[in-house]
C-alpha cells in the first residue's frame, strides 16, 4: 500500500532529522511505541524505513571513510556509526 509506505517514510525522515538535534538514543523506540499503540502495521513500516535509512547512512559513511583513506574491516568498523 503506497499510503502506508509514504507515511512511514515521512515519519522516519522526521525522526532521522530530530535525531540530529535531540541526543536521545530511544527516540525511534518512543515513536515506534506511540505509533504501535494505534497501528502495528504502520509501526512495522516505520521501523523498516528507519532500518533502511540507518543502513544507507552507514553505507555512505563507509564510502566516505574509505575515500578518506581509512582501512575498513567490514566485520567490525567502530568508526562508522
Amino acid at each position: 500500500m503506497a499510503l502506508l509506505e509514504d507515511l512511514a517514510d515521512e515519519l522516519s525522515a522526521a525522526v532521522a532529522e530530530a535525531q540530529k538535534t535531540v541526543n536521545d538514543d530511544t527516540l525511534v523506540d518512543q515513536v515506534a511505541k506511540v505509533v504501535g499503540d494505534t497501528s502495528s502495521t504502520l509501526q512495522e513500516a516505520f521501523l523498516t524505513s528507519m532500518r533502511i535509512r540507518t543502513a544507507a547512512r552507514r553505507g555512505h559513511e563507509t564510502i566516505e571513510a574509505i575515500k578518506a583513506g581509512q582501512k575498513i574491516d567490514v566485520l567490525d568498523h567502530p568508526d562508522i556509526h
